[in-house]
């Protein structure tokens, strides 16, 4: 038995370091496997659990506080395993005695975060090594779980500046494009720079949700402040200004397709969180709105024949809102209705 539970202890300890190691410091890895799960599984659970905007706030939060709670307590139980596993490995300063499973519990938790109290010393020079490893791996662990909540919650406040400054040009694709429209000039001469600013910050984005899937978990209440409905909005837009508004017209098309570049870098990380296209693809854009501008478009059809071609791409967009308890930007509706919600079918 003491064989099994040293096996066993090696065994969580191993999976626990990796976890922590492949979450917090490898940036290309995403999460690690355990920590995956428990974000993937929690999220799902309170999208089944309720529609409720609030509940679905704290989702972020209760996330990462379950996933440091998830390798404490992991690591917790494996040195207490593997001190388990030895013969004894533990003993009484007092009685002299092996230590119980509660003596056991205990010398660990003080030893993790602490220099220890005496009440139990190690029996041996191997378990005096095991337990300056203890405080060594609690101490490690504690240095890169607050530089990880760091990290991420310095994430989040960028995830919804970007998404600010996306609504703040239009909360549909369509009125988007019109903000950018100079009817004097009869041009979009004032989109290039907010679209290159755009381009960039999302590229950044991108790299920090690959670093850190736990990002998409992180619900805001306000469509105008959430890059779930931001993103869609971008890259539509993007579509009207390649493909429906007239050639003449269209901005420079370097700028478009490195704006197009930072959303297929974005659309990259979607598998790190395990989000899924939707099964349908969403309607095309509509070129009326437009038009009520003097902005010159192509015809329907071809715009239509344009979106036919990238449904796969329009589906993993439709899939980012859904998977954040958001429908996509709605089309062909008064533009100041807000963004509605709609919960996955």
């Amino acid at each position: 038995m003491d064989s099994l539970y040293l096996a066993v202890g090696t065994v969580v300890l191993l999976a626990v370091v990796v976890d922590v190691i492949w979450t917090t410091l490898w940036v290309d890895g995403g999460s690690g496997p355990l920590s995956a799960r428990l974000t993937t599984w929690t999220w799902y659970g309170l999208r089944r659990a309720s529609d409720d905007r609030g509940l679905l706030g704290v989702a972020g939060p209760l996330v990462l506080s379950l996933t440091l709670a998830m390798w404490i307590g992991l690591l917790w139980l494996g040195w207490t395993l593997l001190f388990a596993g030895g013969s004894p490995a533990l003993l009484s300063t007092q009685t002299g005695e092996p230590a119980s499973w509660t003596g056991r519990i205990y010398y660990v938790a003080y030893t993790m975060f602490t220099n220890g109290n005496g009440d139990y010393t190690p029996a041996g020079g191997v378990w005096e090594i095991a337990s300056s490893f203890t405080t060594a791996t609690g101490m490690a662990f504690v240095t890169l779980g607050i530089s990880y909540v760091v990290t991420v919650l310095g994430a989040v406040s960028e995830k919804r500046s970007f998404a600010s400054d996306v609504t703040g040009l239009g909360d549909r694709p369509e009125s988007f494009v019109r903000t950018g429209w100079d009817e004097t000039e009869g041009e979009f001469g004032e989109l290039g720079l907010p679209l290159e600013s755009l381009a960039n910050d999302l590229s950044l984005l991108a790299d920090k949700h690959k670093a850190y899937p736990v990002l998409h978990y992180y619900h805001s209440d306000q469509p105008s402040r959430a890059s779930a409905v931001a993103v869609p909005i971008l890259d539509e837009a993007l579509t009207i200004l390649e493909s429906g508004v007239e050639p003449a017209d269209r901005p420079d098309p370097v700028l478009l397709a490195s704006a197009r570049s930072s959303v297929d870098t974005y659309l990259d990380t979607l598998e790190t969180a395990f989000i899924d296209p939707a099964d349908e693809v969403p309607p095309a854009p509509d070129l009326d709105r437009l038009r009520e501008d003097s902005i010159g478009t192509v015809e329907d059809r071809t715009l239509e024949r344009a979106v036919s071609e990238i449904e796969d791409r329009r589906r993993r967009l439709l899939g980012i809102a859904r998977a954040d308890a958001w429908e996509w930007p709605p089309v062909g509706e008064d533009e100041s209705r807000a963004t509605t919600h709609q919960p996955d079918p």
